[in-house]
């Protein structure tokens, strides 16, 4: 034992000594922004001695390295998503020691290093190869907005948002061009990565950033949905120890923008007085009624939208609850709602893995009106009023379609309610070696009450005593989606990105039921009681014509990104897709895509001039499908009804085919190249960039006809794939900050867009076809009249009409027959190729002055090169008609003979360029010393304040998301003009 021990003490320098020796230094430290809120995952790199070190921070900015050997001089590199990289440099480490630090990075507020939201991934956007365009909530549109996209109309370069005044009509999307004969022109939409959840589930207030996936490099990541673009949609989340309540509340009135000009009762009587021509007495009792203002009303709208967020390093909550109502300027319209949303994360496990649950709930109330209100209120005499002398409405029941406006608002009532509920939730685990694993799942439910009342008066249920139609049905949507990640820098020259995912998805819509009833003794339950109705013997009750119909989707994707030196970009992406709605020979299909950039502005030889700031080249490829608005029984032998035949003493419903299957049916698709340049100048005070694309669509769905020897149905009919359309044209988008300084600053955003587009065939080796003739406005006397013809060589919107020469001697009108003569008895083999209703430019413009604390943002959008066919004038042009119905002014100078003044041509052709002050915005924000308010800003809004255009029309704007743009036909919902107050505040 005392051997031992002394033995220890000898000895015990020594190993002192080597123990020292094998000790390594520690180095530490903290990373912060400049508010000193901690920022986590920054990479940080430790060089020096020929040896390099990675580590990133935790969620509390702490990092560290514990195995340093002694030496240097030593630096260590900073770099985080949307701060500026630092470098600190010259330590010098001696044995043992301690080194802490403590990093301030600084936010960096230009474009390039903005996140973009990306297919199930996030990026920079100097990082981006394909062609995306982010928008942050200072984007957004200002107005009484009723749907997400109506955010973007005029903000993004060739994406057209168009929507007429109806609270509860759906906006129509159309990205670079048709591509498609069919109802599924409109993008993708992907909402916190749920792909296809509602729109309706989100307040514009609870918007973070919305992404636009332009081109099929950026868009074939989601396969067959995304032929038409994507659009990316991301909400609020809550801020690891930056708890804060907000508001964001408006209140408007509106008023209808444009009335059409039609004659007055004064002006109707002179003119049949003129032409020897009377009214009959029961059509005038002295009246001069100005229909449009008694079925409208000053509008009004209210908003009101508190959100709540905040957390820990371990658990984040968000939530909002959001009220809007809108008494719409047409009477008995109105759209009422309430949204509901809930944001949870909670990590574990030393914070590899996080846990997420988000839930959202809309309840919707909406009250329409008939579309014959607006053909009727043009139309109704002027010369009668609108209540008889017993106080029921004046009604003339010796003309068909002809209804007193105010009463077809009044006795017949339109309700709807919706109830939609997303659940979604998922896992976010970090795997060794970098990888991150993602699993989420999500539960979306739709039900859709309609109901409808016709009252004992509506000339709509004629002699039926009141009718009650009720109908109930539901839509689900469940969607599970997993996926690997991995991200990692080497060397901190390559970067390397990879995703490989699987999705799986069912779609179970139209489940439920219709039913009706008549003759009420009051109508004081409305529909609300279908027992109280007493249908008399042999009723049968309309049971909707809606079928459940199931659809499964399930793909594989993946996507490789490489990053070389910030200089050179290259992305590729291939996803694997199936889909229940297409033949059982042709279910599954290979979406590839493929891009790369370079960023000049890297390069040495860029480096010594001073007017770029930056410049990148990217051009991509890819192919991306379409199976928007085709459902799972379009490929599939169908059989229904096909009528009745008697039998034993009763008629009997028969059944049989109605459609034929064609199990080689597939989606559309949709190749696509994006050559593009970004760029900057002045050190990014004018950004901007150029694309020019080249899109084509083949096997196009038609309808076709197949020989009768092969057909189940009669008319031979089956839906084939066979077309080919193409989409050319060029983008550019501009950004500028021509004046900046303490006081006064200027922001400009300008956009605009090209498009050309051509139906290359409708035909293939199998199904052929030489036209489509479309749009029947089904103007007086001209119900099987075509406007419209698709047709090989030409766009969609082509219009094909009689070509006006004018009036002969008697005032007839004269139209140019097919060999090039006047005729006054025109056929429709006299009609001819007269203009497109595509616009040749697209065009957004958005201004933004601050002084001080007040800002001022001015906004124009508008079109030019496109036609409008003014069907509303042409059906209402009939001065021979005029003793029977209403007639515009400009029948006032028409002869009373010409029975030929309705008939469509090119004179009802106008010109539809237009340029729109669409938004004008007045902001105060006040300065706050206390800490219990964050910031307070009151502001005054216009919308739709004056439009610049030569159409005649009620607007413009006319929808260009159908396979029938341009046309005018009397049932357009008129326009409004808004004025807002608003407020915001931050708890």
């Amino acid at each position: 034992m005392f051997t031992k021990k002394w033995l220890f003490i000898l000895l015990m320098p020594c190993w002192c000594t080597l123990y020292a020796q094998n000790v390594k230094s520690l180095v530490t430290g903290i990373v912060k922004d400049e508010q000193g809120k901690s920022i986590p995952n920054t990479n940080i790199k430790l060089q020096g001695n020929n040896n390099t070190f990675y580590t990133q921070t935790d969620t509390n900015g702490v990092f560290k390295f514990d195995k340093v050997q002694p030496g240097g001089p030593y630096a260590l590199f900073f770099t985080s998503i949307g701060f500026e990289s630092q470098i600190l440099s010259g330590y010098n480490i001696a044995q043992g020691s301690v080194i802490a630090v403590s990093v301030k990075m600084k936010q960096v507020l230009t474009e390039l290093n903005q996140v973009v939201i990306v297919g199930y991934g996030k990026t920079l956007k100097k990082e981006l190869s394909s062609s995306i365009s982010p928008l942050s909530p200072v984007d957004f549109n200002i107005g009484v907005i009723t749907s997400p996209v109506q955010l973007l109309q005029g903000r993004v370069a060739g994406l057209s948002v168009t929507q007429d005044g109806n609270p509860n009509g759906i906006p129509t999307v159309i990205l670079r061009g048709p591509s498609t004969l069919n109802l599924g022109q409109q993008p993708f939409y992907v909402i916190d990565g749920v792909p296809d959840a509602s729109l309706n589930l989100i307040s514009p207030a609870d918007i973070a950033s919305i992404e636009v996936l332009k081109d099929a490099s950026a868009a074939a990541i989601y396969g067959n949905r995304g032929a038409n673009g994507v659009i990316m949609i991301t909400t609020r989340r809550g801020k690891p120890g930056d708890t804060k309540i907000t508001y964001n509340g408006y209140g408007s009135i509106q008023k209808i923008s444009s009335f059409i000009d039609v004659s007055t009762a004064n002006e109707l009587r002179n003119y049949l007085r003129a032409n020897n021509k009377a009214l009959a007495p029961a059509d005038d009792n002295g009246a001069n009624t100005n229909w449009q203002k008694e079925v409208s009303r000053t509008g009004n709208a209210q908003n009101h939208n508190i959100g709540f967020s905040g957390g820990t390093d371990k658990f984040i909550y968000s939530g909002s609850v959001n009220y809007f109502r809108n008494e719409a300027v047409i009477r008995g319209s109105s759209l009422e709602r309430f949204i509901g949303r809930l944001n949870l994360e909670q990590k574990a496990l030393n914070n590899h893995l996080k846990v997420k649950f988000s839930l959202s709930n809309l309840v919707s109330k909406q009250s329409d009106v008939d579309t014959l209100v607006f053909y009727n209120v043009l139309r109704f005499l002027p010369t009668l009023n609108v209540y008889s002398a017993d106080g029921t409405f004046k009604e003339d029941l010796t003309r068909t379609q002809t209804y007193n406006p105010l009463a077809l608002i009044k006795n017949n009532q339109y309700d709807t309610k919706i109830n939609t509920i997303l659940a979604n939730g998922g896992v976010e685990l970090k795997l060794p070696l970098g990888i991150m694993y993602n699993l989420d799942a999500a539960y979306q439910t739709r039900t859709t009450n309609s109901n409808t009342y016709y009252n004992h008066y509506s000339l709509l249920a004629y002699n039926t005593n009141g009718e009650a139609i009720r109908s109930t049905y539901q839509d689900t949507k469940k969607v599970l989606e997993t996926y690997l990640s991995y991200d990692h820098e080497f060397n901190g020259n390559n970067h390397l990105k990879f995703l490989l995912g699987y999705s799986w998805q069912q779609d179970a819509n139209g489940d439920g039921f219709q039913s009706s009833n008549i003759n009420f003794s009051s109508d004081a339950t409305t529909y609300y009681n279908l027992g109280l109705g007493q249908s008399p013997p042999g009723y049968v009750p309309l049971y909707g014509d809606i079928s459940i119909e199931t659809l499964r989707l399930i793909s594989f994707y993946s996507r490789l990104n490489y990053n070389y030196k910030d200089k050179y970009l290259l992305q590729g992406s291939l996803r694997r897709d199936g889909s229940s709605a297409f033949g059982t020979n042709h279910r599954w299909g290979y979406f590839p895509a493929v891009s790369a950039a370079w960023r000049l502005i890297e390069e040495t030889f860029f480096k010594k001039q001073t007017y770029l700031s930056d410049l990148k080249l990217r051009v991509g490829y890819g192919n991306a499908g379409n199976t928007i608005g085709f459902d799972p029984l379009t490929p599939l032998l169908l059989n229904s009804s096909t009528g009745s035949f008697y039998y034993n003493g009763s008629y009997i419903k028969s059944i049989g085919p109605v459609q034929n299957p064609n199990p080689n049916l597939q989606w559309e698709k949709t190749a696509q190249l994006d050559v593009g340049i970004d760029f900057g100048f002045l050190k990014n005070r004018i950004t901007g960039a150029l694309d020019l694309y080249n899109k084509t669509t083949t096997g196009i769905i038609y309808n076709y006809q197949q020989p009768a020897s092969l057909s189940y149905t009669p008319g031979s009919m089956i839906y084939a794939n066979a077309g080919e359309m193409n989409n050319k044209g060029i983008e550019l988008t501009l950004t500028a900050m021509p004046v900046s300084n303490k006081d006064i600053s200027w922001a400009s955003s300008f956009n605009i867009a090209h498009n050309k587009n051509e139906v290359v065939s409708l035909s293939n080796s199998i199904y052929k076809l030489s036209y489509i003739y479309t749009s029947y406005p089904a103007g007086t006397g001209q119900s099987n009249v075509s406007t419209q013809i698709i047709q090989a060589g030409h766009p969609v919107g082509q219009f094909y009409t009689l070509h006006y020469l004018g009036k002969n001697a008697q005032g007839i009108s004269i139209f140019q027959d097919r060999n090039g003569n006047p005729t006054t008895s025109p056929k429709s083999t006299d009609q001819t190729y007269l203009g497109n209703a595509q616009p040749q430019l697209i065009i957004g413009f958005s201004n933004t002055f601050k002084y001080r604390s007040f800002d001022l943002n001015v906004f124009l959008r508008g079109v030019t090169g496109n036609k409008i066919l003014n069907a509303t004038l042409a059906t209402l042009n009939a001065p021979g008609d005029a003793s029977n119905h209403n007639i515009p002014k400009l029948t006032l100078s028409e002869s009373y003979n010409d029975y030929n003044a309705s008939l469509y041509s090119d004179r009802y052709l106008e010109n539809g360029s237009y340029l729109r002050l669409d938004n004008a915005t007045l902001g105060y924000n006040f300065k706050l010393s206390g800490q219990s308010v964050r910031s307070l800003r009151l502001y005054i809004t216009g919308t739709n304040l004056f439009t610049i255009t030569r159409y005649s029309g009620i607007d413009p704007e006319m929808n260009l998301g159908t396979v029938t743009p341009g046309i005018d036909n009397h049932n357009y919902y008129p326009k409004t003009r808004s004025f807002i107050a608003g407020l915001a505040l931050e708890l």
